[in-house]
């Protein structure tokens, strides 16, 4: 694996330190008027999630690591596991439901997400940024509620609270960006 030098940190970047894989956060990089440059740099651990303040120096080494992406095919849930296939190999994957943390409620049957490995052990997944949802609920059309910046409460198929424009209806298909939890557009 690569070694970079702490001054090359940036948020984003995996490295390994003291035997556990983080993801850089934040990083600030820091010229005190005394002493030498330093990069002080936020961690999230990629295992459990715990969070860690270090200060690199620019002579320091670190080990940034390369995940493998794959792209994977969501087969279905079995008691807090999810099940992926590879779809080149057809080799079946069991994750974590926690993997996908607030976003789980967008996974969809048959549904193609990216799942980043490090030596066979799946450490981070994404769903697609904008998926197709049904609106199951939501309040009618109010007469006269033409303003630019008016939205309503609804909620989707698969639980999700999400804020629309007046002219959504019920059981209407919209797009919602995963990223923000919010309204995207029309399906």
């Amino acid at each position: 694996m690569p070694k970079i030098n702490g001054n090359e940190i940036k948020p984003g970047n995996i490295l390994e330190h003291n035997g556990h894989l983080w993801v850089a956060v934040k990083a600030d990089h820091v010229k005190p008027g005394k002493g030498g440059a330093f990069a002080q740099v936020e961690m999230k651990n990629l295992r459990n999630g715990s969070k860690l303040n270090e200060r690199f120096r620019s002579a320091d080494k670190v080990e940034r690591v390369r995940l493998e992406q794959k792209d994977m095919q969501f087969l279905y849930e079995d008691d807090g596991q999810l099940i992926f296939m590879d779809a080149e190999t057809y080799d079946q994957v069991q994750v974590d439901a926690e993997i996908l943390g607030e976003r789980r409620p967008f996974l969809q049957d048959g549904m193609t997400i990216q799942v980043e490995f490090h030596e066979n052990e799946a450490l981070s997944a994404a769903v697609p940024q904008k998926v197709t949802c049904k609106v199951v609920e939501t309040e009618p059309v109010v007469k006269g509620q033409t303003a630019a910046n008016s939205f309503k409460p609804a909620v989707l198929d698969n639980g999700v609270k999400v804020m629309v424009p007046p002219f959504v209806g019920q059981d209407e298909d919209i797009v919602v960006n995963t990223e923000t939890m919010e309204y995207a557009e029309r399906a």
